[in-house]
């Protein structure tokens, strides 16, 4: 285990009950994640991975095991609780973008933060802050639907950091743009990484994986194989 980790894992194990076969998602998954470490986790259909993000971003609890977040154990935490830690913890990413369709982009990047107790006017200034730091300074007045795939994606990205949060976790970040907005948005995540950001991808994007310097692959419930990444794809940062 890594001794400054931000997240550390220990026998993680997830059970589901379909009809009635139980099902082994997760069977006993170790992992530790440093601070400021950029890590891709990766795995084929049925492989875990999508339960394992989904506990990584207290967005589910595990069936046994321990997890522990930036120092606290979150593994039996209440639904209210586990909003609370997500709230101030992590930042999400969603292939989908989730916004708010008839909110502007600035709209969108101050809702985490009503949360928080802030006043309008300070909501509004983190907002401006983080969407200036994504390069969107110019479109904050701008709706969804009158933004490119990749600005939205910004927009998304923008939404994660407002709070800075301890991690930023992303669910197939380019799965819905083309290559080179695809390019652009890991060069984003490349920039944020720079500024001291743990950063976790979870992706079936070999190319998109290897911008990372870490890649956790994992199969049939378990880790298979977890290695530094010897030769990331580094791009210019913005």
């Amino acid at each position: 285990m890594i001794d400054d980790a931000i997240i550390g894992l220990h026998s993680i194990k997830k059970r589901f009950l379909v009809g009635n076969v139980v099902v082994e998602a997760l069977r006993g998954v170790n992992l530790s994640i440093g601070r400021n470490e950029y890590v891709a986790i990766m795995g084929p259909s049925g492989s875990g991975k999508s339960t394992l993000m989904n506990i990584l971003g207290c967005l589910d609890t595990p069936t046994s095991g321990r997890y522990v977040l930036n120092g606290a154990d979150v593994s039996k935490q209440t639904d209210d609780a586990l909003a609370d830690i997500r709230n101030r913890e992590i930042g999400f990413v969603f292939q989908t973008f989730n916004l708010m369709p008839r909110y502007t982009a600035l709209e969108n990047v101050m809702l985490p933060l009503v949360y928080a107790g802030m006043s309008r006017a300070e909501r509004a200034e983190r907002a401006e802050r983080a969407l200036c730091s994504v390069g969107l300074e110019h479109r904050m007045g701008h709706r969804p639907n009158e933004m490119s795939g990749g600005q939205r994606q910004r927009v998304a990205v923008a939404r994660a950091l407002v709070n800075s949060p301890s991690i930023i976790l992303a669910d197939e970040p380019t799965g819905n743009l083309d290559t080179q907005t695809s390019i652009d948005i890991m060069r984003l995540f490349e920039d944020i990484y720079r500024r001291g950001n743990t950063i976790i991808v979870v992706t079936h994007e070999e190319d998109i994986a290897r911008y990372a310097r870490r890649i956790v692959r994992l199969r049939d419930g378990l880790i298979e194989t977890d290695e530094v990444n010897p030769t990331p794809t580094l791009s210019e940062t913005l």
